[in-house]
C-alpha cells in the first residue's frame, strides 16, 4: 500500500515556498486577517453605533461564512474594556435557564444561582451594580436563529431591565438569514418592535474579492508571489459567490496546485481543480 503525505505536509511546503509568515487563508475568525469591505465597514460602524447610544437591540445577519463571527471579535476588541464588560454566547441551543447561567458565567459573576427566578434576580442586581460602578453590559449572542421562542422571549426580559436613565443591556444577535425569518414570527413580535439597529452582511463583489485576496496574502508576509490571474479570481469569484470562507478554501486549493506545478503563478485551471476538490467534499 502506497505511502500517501498528509495535505498539511504539503501546506507547510508551500508555505515556506511562497514564503508566508503563515497561512493566508485559514478559515478561524482571526481579527488579524479581517479585510474591512464596504459592507463590513458599514457592519462594524452599525454596531459601534447601536453600542454607543444605547439603542438595546442590535441585529446582524449575513449568509454563513460571510465573516459575522470575524467582524464580533474586531467589534469585540474595539470596546474600550475599562468601559464595558461583555459576555458573548457561541452556543444557543440552550434552555433560559441555561441561557442565564452562561450570560452570568461570562460577566464572571460569583455564586450563580440555580433557578430561574433566582438567576434572574441575580442578573438584574449584577447589572445594577455595573451601571452605578460605571460600567456598560453588552450581550452578543452567535448563530441566533438557532435561539429557541422561549430564550428568544427570556431574552427580550432581560432588556426590561432597566434604571430611570437607561437599560442594563444592550443585546447584539448575530445570524444567517434565517434569523430574519424567526424574527418575523408572530410570536416575536414585541421582540421585533425593540430592534432599532438591523444590517446585513452582502457577499464581495468581484473586486472587493480581489482585494480581500491580496489583502490576506500580503498579511501573512507575501511579497507579490504567488499571482492569481484575472481568469483564477473570475473563476474563484463565480463558484464562492463571493462568500469569504469559500473563497478561503478555494484560494488553498488553488495555492498548492500552484505550488504542485512549482508555479508563482495561480492560473484558472489551478482555480478550477480547486473547485472540483471542494465539489467533490460537499457531495
Amino acid at each position: 500500500m502506497p505511502f500517501i503525505l498528509p495535505v498539511k505536509y504539503f501546506h507547510s511546503m508551500y508555505q515556506s515556498f511562497y514564503g508566508f509568515t503563515e497561512m493566508p487563508f485559514h478559515i478561524t475568525p482571526d481579527p488579524k486577517f479581517l479585510y474591512l469591505s464596504a459592507t463590513h465597514q458599514e457592519a462594524l460602524q452599525h454596531l459601534k453605533y447601536g453600542v454607543a447610544e444605547k439603542k438595546g437591540f442590535i441585529v446582524l445577519v449575513g449568509e454563513v461564512g460571510c465573516g459575522k463571527t470575524t467582524l464580533c471579535r474586531k467589534f469585540l476588541n474595539e470596546l474600550d474594556p475599562a468601559k464595558y464588560d461583555t459576555a458573548l454566547i457561541l452556543n444557543p441551543r440552550v434552555t433560559e435557564t441555561q441561557m442565564l447561567k452562561a450570560i452570568l458565567t461570562e460577566l464572571r459573576a460569583p455564586n450563580i444561582g440555580r433557578s430561574k427566578s433566582d438567576l434572574v434576580a441575580q442578573m438584574n442586581q449584577l447589572l445594577l451594580e455595573r451601571i452605578a460602578s460605571g460600567r456598560e453590559i453588552v450581550l452578543i449572542i452567535d448563530e441566533a436563529q438557532n435561539l429557541s421562542f422561549e430564550v428568544f422571549e427570556q431574552v427580550r426580559l432581560l432588556s426590561n431591565l432597566e434604571t430611570d436613565k437607561q437599560k442594563l443591556l444592550q443585546i447584539v444577535l448575530l445570524g444567517q438569514p434565517e434569523l430574519k425569518e424567526k424574527l418575523a414570527a408572530e410570536e416575536l413580535r414585541q421582540l421585533r418592535q425593540r430592534i432599532l439597529v438591523h444590517y446585513e452582511l452582502r457577499p464581495f463583489a468581484r473586486d472587493e474579492m480581489e482585494r480581500y485576496i491580496q489583502h490576506r496574502l500580503s498579511v501573512s508576509g507575501g511579497s507579490g508571489r504567488p499571482y492569481f490571474t484575472s481568469w483564477a479570481m473570475r473563476h474563484i469569484h463565480k463558484v464562492s459567490r463571493g462568500i469569504p470562507r469559500i473563497i478561503n478554501n478555494l484560494c488553498d486549493k488553488a495555492l498548492l496546485s500552484a505550488y504542485v506545478r512549482d508555479s508563482d503563478e495561480v492560473n484558472y485551471w489551478d482555480a478550477r481543480r480547486a473547485s472540483k476538490e471542494l465539489e467533490q467534499l460537499t457531495d
